[in-house]
This record gives C-alpha cells, structure tokens and sequence, in this order.
C-alpha cells in the first residue's frame, strides 16, 4: 500500500468513527466511545477525558485495559476531581495553549517545560505510564476548547509501551476535532433536558438535578452488568444505555402538575393526595404521547410505569374496560417495560440514601436490606441480582453528583 492510499484508507476509518459518534446523542455515551476510537487509533492502553466546566478540566471519563479489562473502569469512571486550567499540568497546560503535548517518558519530563506529571493516579492503582498524548478538543468554530483527551502508553504489537509514532498524533487530531463538535453538542442537549428538570425542582426542591443524574447514571449502571452477563452485544449494549442515560433524567416530569402543598408536605399523604401524586405518572407521560423516536417510546414507558412493582401492585398501570367505565389496572413482572423496571429499581434506591422533608436518609446497609427484601415483589430480581454486583460504582455515583 503506497503512502496515498495508506492516507486514504486511514481517513476513510475516522470519517467511519466520525460516522458512528455522530448516531449517539448521549454525553456520557459519546465520551466513552470517544476515547475507546482514540485509544484504537493510537493503540494506547488507557486514556481520559476531561471537560471544561465552571472555568476548570472536570475529569469525567477514563479507560485502562491494564487495570480494568475491556468491560469498563466501574467505579473510577465516576472519581469527583478537576484542575485548573494553567500550565501546573499536562492537561491543564493542553487546555491553556491549545496545543498537543507528547510526552515519550512521564518519569523524567525536561524541566524546560512549565508541567509536571502527577504521579498519584500511578502509586494509587500500582500503574506506571510512561508516554503521554495530550489532545486539546476544541469546538468547530475554534472558539472554545471544550476539553483534553489524554491518552496513556501506546503499545506495539507485542504489547510493549513505546512512544506515540507522528502518524497517531496526526490521525488522533484530525479525530479529536470532529469528535469535539459531536461532544460540544451532546452536552447542549444535556443541559437543555437538566433545564427542564429545573422547572420541577422550582416546584419540587427535593427533586434536584443532582437526584435526577444519579437516577440515570444507577440505572445506566445497574443495564449495563445486567446486559453484560447476558453477552449482550457491545454495539446493542451502547445504544440502549445512550437512549436510557437520557429518558432516566425526565422519569418524574410530571411533578410539576402536582400542588406545591402535597409535594412538600412533611407529614404522611391523605388518600386523595396520594391519588394526586399518584398522578404524575399518567400527566408527565402524556408530555411524550407524539411518539417519534425510540427515545420518545423509552422516556413515555419511564414516566409513566416507574412506579409499578413486580408484582402488580404499583401503579398507575393500564386503562381497561369493566361494563361502561375505564379502570387502570396495574402491570406486573415483564408487562412492565424493562426499561420503566430498571428505573423504578434506581430511583427507589437515590429516594431511600436521600434526605426527604418527611425523612431522614438511610444508610446502605438499611437500604440494601430493603431492596433484597422487595427482590421480586417490588423490583425485577434479574436487575436485583445485578444492582448488588455494582454498590461500589453505585457509592461512586453518589460522590459524585452530591
């Protein structure tokens, strides 16, 4: 293959990548595959990103075959830390100069250069990195940067760490500035649907964006395990978390339908108030009855049946006819969508470990007690069974969005 047509052949596979990304609409789905299409391109062992927020790098991805296998980095992929954007550090210094910073060994980095290497990532987790690339993602109009990507440790076929070759650096730019428009977008639409979950929480201040992004990142979680260990397809796997992480964050919608005076109420409902609340799943659904997309058809199903139980005493379940009137009747076990199943799972979870004005929190072993009991009553035991195999991502996700 001559030296154009190796040109050729490599840009035909990132405009393939470019392709894929740009079908995902999920920001913590598109980071993911982000970084995974970098590190192939680079074959680098691991990798992060990070996100400018508030003036700061926010870290908010990471990947490491070496320490977490190909399945994913579980816990570590939520740690709550941030830089600031100076030359103190290798991404921070990337951000500030909007320029690639390639580092061959991290250990012993020229004192010409204003950063330093960090090495407590490394004595945490019994890693060494050796070369680092630091890719600023600025947005398409180049007005902004949006984040860093750095990748960790390229290797050579046998394994070997070696120094990122010219051609990665160049591949991985050219990749880096189509994947940070596609970023850039994913968390616009982020924030818009954060901001119409603000319009609840003005009514409702229990229900907070915090409450809402744990919500979707618990039951983007507890699918993914459930999916893995039934060996589920990655590309399957990707698409149904990037539809769920989204259609969770709208799951109590309809709350703003109901009055101020019961949501807020400190003692227990009357039974005409419960009716009320009750009634928040069928007017937040009806927000999503002009069904157009899957994420339309997933977010109804959520809003409307996360508060059914397993065995078919929740509600508000599904009208029918009896004589000349119309009567909900509950659904149970797999009637309820999985979706809306999952859900109720991970939102009973963040209501249990929160503060309530009609109760304190719980504390996790009160609440894991809880959810084994109502393993099969209340909740799906399939989900159950995979909620219990992830409580450290979960405690992790409880750091984080506080």
């Amino acid at each position: 293959m001559s030296g154009q047509e190796r040109e050729n052949f490599m840009l035909s596979i990132i405009l393939n990548k470019i392709s894929l990304l740009n079908q995902l609409q999920d920001v913590n789905t598109i980071l993911d595959a982000t970084l995974f299409e970098a590190r192939h391109l680079t074959h680098a062992d691991a990798g992060s990103i990070f996100l400018v927020k508030k003036g700061r790098l926010e870290f908010c991805h990471v990947q490491n075959d070496t320490l977490f296998g190909t399945k994913g980095a579980g816990a570590a992929r939520y740690r709550n830390t941030s830089v600031p954007i100076s030359e103190d550090s290798i991404v921070g210094f990337s951000a500030l100069t909007r320029e690639v910073v390639t580092i061959d060994d991290a250990y012993h980095i020229s004192s010409d250069v204003p950063y330093k290497f960090n090495e407590s990532f490394d004595e945490r987790n019994c890693y060494h990195t050796t070369s680092i690339l630091a890719v600023p993602l600025v947005s398409l109009d180049n007005r902004a940067v949006v984040g860093v990507m750095q990748l960790i440790n390229a290797q050579d076929e046998q394994g070997q760490v070696i120094q990122f070759s010219e051609q990665s650096k160049m591949w991985v730019r050219v990749f880096s500035n189509n994947a940070a428009a596609i970023i850039e977008r994913s968390m616009l639409n982020h924030e818009l649907i954060l901001r119409m979950v603000k319009m609840a929480e003005l009514h409702d201040p229990e229900e907070t964006g915090a409450h809402v992004q744990r919500v979707s990142a618990y039951s983007v979680e507890i699918y993914k395990r459930w999916a893995e260990k039934r060996n589920i397809p990655s590309a399957e796997i990707i698409k149904y978390s990037d539809l769920l992480s989204r259609a969770a964050l709208l799951h109590d919608a309809g709350k703003v339908g109901i009055p101020d005076a019961i949501l807020k109420k400190p003692g227990p409902l009357t039974d005409e108030e419960f009716e009320q609340i009750k009634n928040h799943t069928v007017s937040g659904a009806a927000l999503f009855t002009n069904i157009s997309s899957e994420l339309d058809q997933m977010t109804h199903d959520i809003v409307l049946h996360h508060h059914e139980r397993w065995n078919g005493q929740g509600y508000p379940g599904r009208l029918v006819e009896v004589g000349e009137k119309s009567v909900r009747k509950p659904l149970a076990g797999k009637e309820i969508p999985f979706a809306a199943r999952i859900v109720a799972l991970a939102d009973v979870f963040d209501a249990l470990s929160s503060e309530r004005c009609y109760k304190p929190p719980w504390d996790n072993k009160k609440i894991y007690n809880e959810i084994c009991k109502d393993s099969g009553v209340y909740f799906d035991p399939e989900l159950v069974e995979a909620f219990f195999e992830i409580t450290d991502i979960l405690h992790a996700i409880q750091e984080k969005f506080t």
